[in-house]
């Protein structure tokens, strides 16, 4: 029988396999090259500090700006950075590293530096998001951690301004965690989304974990249990008669807005409405999932107008993005609130953001990758921000050393000195009001263009310094 990779190499099994990623066991999520890259630099005596830049090229296609995201993520996992004895006895058992590496490893602890944009702040292509200044072997293990919840997060807190803008003052709520790319995934998106405008999340451990208002309605299993709509309805309504939301699509399709069984759903919530109103209770809504919203919402509007029901809200779900939200406004179709699930948390038309991170200096000097269409920035950078009548008019890159142009502010501060954060943890409320602060800063060319086409993003410029390393950097 043939051996598994375990049972060939003889590598130790815990009673407790590492299935979810956590503080404990966090500094394994990283890749082979990392730590075979740190034995080297251990070999060498390379233990001197280097500083290495997280940052976007370029941005994905009708994108013109991000929102920062996944620091508290990215910090809390630096301050508890360390191997522990299970996982060094797994790394000798590879047969890949010596003993003296493996002991340095028993000892590493994170005590870098971490300059950062805030969460919430808009950032544009070839900003540092972040930079760590610490010695090599703590700086290189920690790529894999950081561009992961740094890249997700930041994808996720990047679309949900751009579904609040097309949502005008209609509220949206974070739905689809079933359909986020793992459970962490679904947590990180739930709390990005609300970082970038959502009103609430349908998940209720994001919602506990982030203090998130959880947000819900009913679901076709309920109907099919209970056989047919009407029981449905009042069995549910009467088990939470304050703010229930009614789901019509269990058995209709929806392919024409005046179907008999369409407009009989709407008809059967108008009824149990009026039921709940002579007890003192309402219902709060009705949900559109599927089939044409634009011809269906119309006539859902209308039938509860006409039975004066004008406080029931029309809520819309299904495949949901900015684009099909902003045409079916624009045509005024009539819709309170949104709930968008795989479009924000998967970010459909543009599911990756090419977030990198690279080194920019050591001990010897400043450092740049100069391959064709992946050059990167040399040195330790700071970026400035140049707002004029509340609107962001210039961002410069320059370097750290360099002094603010006038009217200009540092986007990037400290976070963490000698691998401790320099202040508690901010709420997700003072997070969300930055977002929303700082979006409103955003030309509206710039808020506006993944509704309306493609426009250039804000080029930052490089201050006359840094352009004259980076060319100094470049081979003639």
């Amino acid at each position: 029988m043939e051996k598994t990779y375990r049972e060939e190499k003889n590598v130790p099994q815990s009673n407790t396999e590492p299935t979810w990623v956590n503080n404990t066991n966090a500094a394994l999520f990283t890749d082979l090259y990392e730590p075979t890259m740190m034995a080297s630099y251990v070999q060498n005596e390379l233990l001197q500090p280097a500083t290495l830049d997280l940052f976007v090229r370029q941005l994905p296609p009708h994108r013109s700006f991000l929102l920062s995201c996944g620091l508290h993520t990215a910090l809390d996992y630096l301050e508890h950075l360390q191997f522990d004895p299970p996982m060094i006895d797994w790394l000798r058992s590879l047969n890949i590293f010596e003993e003296n590496f493996l002991s340095h490893l028993q000892q590493l602890r994170f005590i870098g530096d971490v300059w950062a944009s805030p969460e919430g702040e808009i950032v544009f292509p070839n900003e540092p998001i972040l930079w760590i200044t610490a010695p090599l072997p703590e700086a290189q293990p920690v790529r894999t951690f950081l561009l992961n919840c740094i890249g997700y997060q930041t994808m996720v807190a990047s679309e949900a301004p751009r579904i609040s803008l097309a949502c005008g003052d209609r509220p949206f709520s974070k739905f689809g965690a079933h359909r986020c790319h793992g459970t962490d995934a679904a947590m990180k998106a739930a709390r990005a989304a609300y970082i970038g405008g959502a009103s609430g999340t349908s998940n209720m451990l994001a919602a506990r974990a982030y203090d998130i208002p959880p947000v819900g309605t009913i679901s076709h299993a309920h109907i099919m249990r209970f056989g047919d709509k009407l029981t449905a309805y009042r069995a549910f309504t009467r088990d939470f008669p304050q703010g229930s939301t009614l789901l019509f699509d269990t058995y209709d399709t929806y392919d024409t807005y005046d179907t008999y069984d369409t407009m009989k759903g709407v008809q059967l919530a108008t009824q149990v409405a009026k039921e709940l109103a002579a007890q003192h209770a309402e219902l709060k809504a009705v949900r559109l999932n599927s089939g044409d919203i634009a011809k269906l919402a119309p006539a859902v509007r209308r039938i509860l107008d006409e039975a004066c029901l004008h406080n029931i809200q029309i809520f819309v779900s299904g495949e949901l993005n900015e684009k099909r939200i902003a045409s079916l406004l624009q045509s005024g179709t009539p819709i309170d609130a949104f709930g968008i699930g795989t479009q924000l948390g998967t970010r459909g038309d543009a599911p990756n953001l090419g977030v990198v991170h690279k080194l920019t200096e050591d001990i010897t000097g400043p450092k740049s990758k100069l391959s064709p269409g992946k050059t990167t920035l040399p040195a330790c950078k700071q970026v400035y921000r140049v707002e004029q009548e509340g609107k962001i008019i210039q961002d410069t890159i320059a370097l750290h050393s360099e002094q603010a142009p006038a009217k200009g502010r540092s986007l990037l501060v400290s976070v963490m000195r000698k691998g401790h954060r320099n202040s508690t943890p901010e709420t997700l409320e003072t997070i969300r009001t930055r977002s929303r602060q700082a979006i409103s800063t955003l030309p509206s060319h710039l808020r506006l263009r993944s509704l309306n086409g493609p426009t250039p993003p804000l080029p930052a410029r490089l201050s006359p310094s840094l352009k004259a390393l980076t060319a100094q950097m470049t081979p003639p």
